[in-house]
């Protein structure tokens, strides 16, 4: 009986080792920290880029060098209620004849990754994590409606987002400093949402995910631009007067300007 109990000592002695170092090779963690956690957007904001460093904990050595831990960065808006319409002639006159709102809609969306998407995970993971602007849950108000139309205006939304360079992806945006830093540079467009942005950040090995890590960006207007607009959300009543008797001395003093004597 104690000769198997100092064998199996031994044995645990023997295993120890390898049980840590598979510990260490399981327990990837990644951190991030931005270049700046609040933007300031003036009248003459023409967009910006926010850098954004990493860095990987109880990385494999080995997958390091073989260069097969990938990262994807995605820069989130705050969500919106959006309303798309569908014109259509009538009677000679294009007007609004159809509207789909959707609830919890990401104002912008910027994704940094290392390489090509394909190359670093598949379709399904994408889609599982709801990762890059084809998989963003779009849900409308009313999901009863017809299929079809929601399916039409669902896609019409995330085109109009690609147009306007509110949703965009860059293959190469993070790149890997040494084995275990990275840094990912992400844009913001001229016309990006004021509030509270969602920096997330999403490993993988070998195309499996590992871990997922966020930080938050405050975008607020400044100067006389923030003014108003918090004049214009905490006194809306003023605001909405102030704007009406605004149009009135403007429309008055364009006609004594331009009156024919």
């Amino acid at each position: 009986m104690t000769m198997q109990r100092a064998a199996a000592v031994l044995l645990l002695i023997l295993l120890a080792p390898a049980q840590s170092f598979a510990q260490i090779r399981e327990g990837e963690r990644i951190e991030i920290g931005l270049s700046t956690d609040r933007v300031s957007i003036t009248s003459d904001f023409a967009g910006a880029n926010l850098t954004i460093f990493g860095a990987l904990d109880n990385a494999d050595p080995l997958i390091s060098r073989q260069g097969r831990y990938d990262i994807i960065v995605v820069l989130e808006g705050p969500p919106q209620v959006v309303v798309v319409r569908k014109k259509s002639r009538v009677l000679g006159m294009w007007i609004n004849t159809q509207s789909v709102a959707f609830q919890d809609v990401p104002a912008s969306y910027s994704v940094a990754m290392t390489r090509a998407p394909q190359d670093i995970t598949d379709a399904e993971n994408y889609k599982r994590l709801a990762l890059r602007p084809g998989n963003i849950h779009l849900k409308p108000l009313n999901p009863d409606g017809e299929p079809r139309t929601i399916q039409e205006f669902t896609a019409a939304l995330r085109a109009r987002k690609e147009a306007v360079g509110l949703y965009v992806e860059l293959v190469g945006g993070v790149q890997f400093l040494s084995q275990n830093l990275f840094r990912a540079t992400l844009k913001l467009a001229p016309n990006v949402s004021v509030g509270t942005h969602k920096a997330r950040a999403f490993l993988f090995r070998n195309g499996v995910f590992v871990q997922e890590t966020s930080a938050a960006l405050t975008i607020r207007k400044a100067g006389l631009e923030q003014r108003i607009f918090d004049f214009a959300h905490q006194q809306s009543l003023l605001y909405g007067i102030a704007a009406v008797l605004l149009a009135i001395l403007t429309g008055w003093l364009g006609r004594m300007v331009f009156k024919k004597d």
